[in-house]
């Protein structure tokens, strides 16, 4: 997951420090002139290359960041404001090295107290382009700290995404269905853990998501958040089940169930949409069509026809991976 590697920011005043703080300790080791001159390069290479580094740890989320994960990103920080803040402090970091420049030739020939003078004009203004971008620094590292969490989906693979409302067996499914215990993670916008799980068919491995929190209520009940979200999930989907509970159990009427997944239907438009009407052992198949509208009929609880409606999900999407090229 792009974000997840991505190093602790430090504020400028831990900046400052450490550059400056390692500046008397090569100062030290020499004496005279030359100490001046080591000191300002020590100071001046920390702080460019440390903010250098902040930006660099990033991904250019124009060409980097797949749409899911880009989209996903601005639905939880402000992905223009990121780039901004990012754009500042690489600013800051050639800042700093004209600095250098422009201070180590007058280092070179004068006495040692003109020469530490300089310096310590030097250090001044190193230190104030460093506090020019004290909040640019900081919502950085409350960024990645938002981001470095998500769940571990990769967007290129073959992906089922399970839809509907509460209690209709959407997370029982997704349990069921993989080779382990569906894995839970927390999307900052959800009140509820993302469920995701792998299983695979001919040597493919396939993931398979629920999104409580997002896709199990109509657009209308959506924060803004919670809608981009649903908008980045446009990316990662390739195949849509959306469960409905003929029986009422799960405390909605059908009807209310087939609305919200013809909502689905009409914002994954270029998604396979399979409704699937779960606990089959629990009503009368003859009047399906009539009560759900389903394409399929199922019960994960005792496993009746699951493998057919995965079977028809891998068929919808009909993934073939990419080969190797042999010239």
């Amino acid at each position: 997951m792009i974000f997840e590697d991505l190093p602790t920011t430090p504020t400028s005043e831990e900046l400052i420090d450490k550059a400056f703080s390692r500046a008397a300790r090569a100062g030290k080791a020499k004496g005279g002139l030359e100490a001046q001159q080591s000191m300002l390069q020590t100071a001046a290479n920390i702080i460019s290359d440390n903010l250098e580094n902040v930006v660099t740890a990033w991904p250019d989320f124009e060409y980097d960041a797949h749409p899911f994960y880009y989209e996903l990103a601005d639905a939880i920080v402000d992905v223009d404001r990121l780039r901004q803040s990012l754009s500042e402090v690489m600013w800051a970091s050639r800042k700093a090295r004209e600095i250098h420049e422009e201070y180590q030739p007058r280092l070179r020939k004068t006495d040692v107290d003109t020469a530490r003078k300089h310096r310590k004009q030097a250090f001044a203004r190193l230190a104030d382009i460093v506090e020019q971008i004290d909040d640019e620094l900081l919502y950085i590292n409350e960024s990645r700290n938002d981001l470095r969490d998500l769940p571990d989906i990769d967007p290129d693979a073959p992906t089922i995404v399970v839809a509907g409302y509460p209690n209709v067996g959407k997370s029982s499914l997704v349990n069921d269905v993989t080779s382990a215990r569906g894995e839970t993670a927390s999307y900052p916008f959800t009140t509820k853990g993302i469920g995701l799980g792998h299983f695979e068919r001919d040597h493919i491995r396939y993931q398979i998501v629920d999104t409580p929190g997002l896709l199990d209520r109509p657009p209308a009940d959506r924060n803004e958040i919670e809608s981009q979200a649903v908008s980045a999930i446009e990316h990662l989907a390739d195949c849509m089940l959306v469960m409905v509970d003929p029986t009422g159990e799960c405390g909605y009427p059908i009807g209310s169930q087939l609305e919200l997944r013809d909502s689905i239907v009409a914002q994954f438009e270029d998604v396979p949409v399979f409704t699937v009407a779960n606990k089959a052992d629990r009503f009368d198949a003859d009047e399906l069509d009539e009560a759900a509208a389903a394409d399929h009929a199922m019960s994960v609880e005792t496993g009746e026809n699951v493998e057919t409606v995965l079977e028809a999900a891998v068929e919808a999407i009909d993934y073939e991976p990419e080969l190797p090229f042999d010239g």
